[in-house]
């Protein structure tokens, strides 16, 4: 089993940013692919940004074309985090974030489908309004 539990959300201006981030414990020694949702009121949770890694090593990190350039998914091995860098937020990315987490190493195209992570954390908002 795999426990997430995600901080760092808030209330930002247009433009701002702010950083999420993800703690993993329980079995994270068998934690090979990670990732970022969002979900609004009434709309269907959609891909962000996710991570997957061999070895340790990170092999390959993928973005919503929506936050391509603006988000920046890493991985701190040692703390065994998942950090979400958000940059020059906009009002449409208001919503609440969630962490997802898969003990198997989830195929590059197949990153962004969210059926493919069973563990999953509690959610963090994040507004973007002046």
């Amino acid at each position: 089993q795999v426990q997430l539990v995600e901080s760092g959300g808030g209330l930002v201006q247009p433009g701002g940013s702010l950083r999420l981030s993800c703690a993993a414990s329980g079995r994270t020694d068998s934690t090979y692919t990670m990732g970022w949702f969002r979900q609004t009121p009434g709309k269907e949770r959609e891909f962000v940004a996710a991570i997957r890694w061999i070895s340790g090593r990170t092999a390959f990190a993928d973005y919503a074309d929506s936050v391509k350039d603006r988000f920046t998914i890493s991985r701190d091995n040692a703390k065994k985090i998942v950090n979400l860098q958000m940059n020059s937020l906009k009002p449409e990315d208001t919503a609440a974030y969630y962490c997802a987490a898969s003990t198997s190493l989830v195929a590059t195209s197949q990153m962004q489908i969210q059926e493919k992570y069973a563990y999953w954390g509690q959610g963090t908002q994040v507004t973007v309004s002046s």
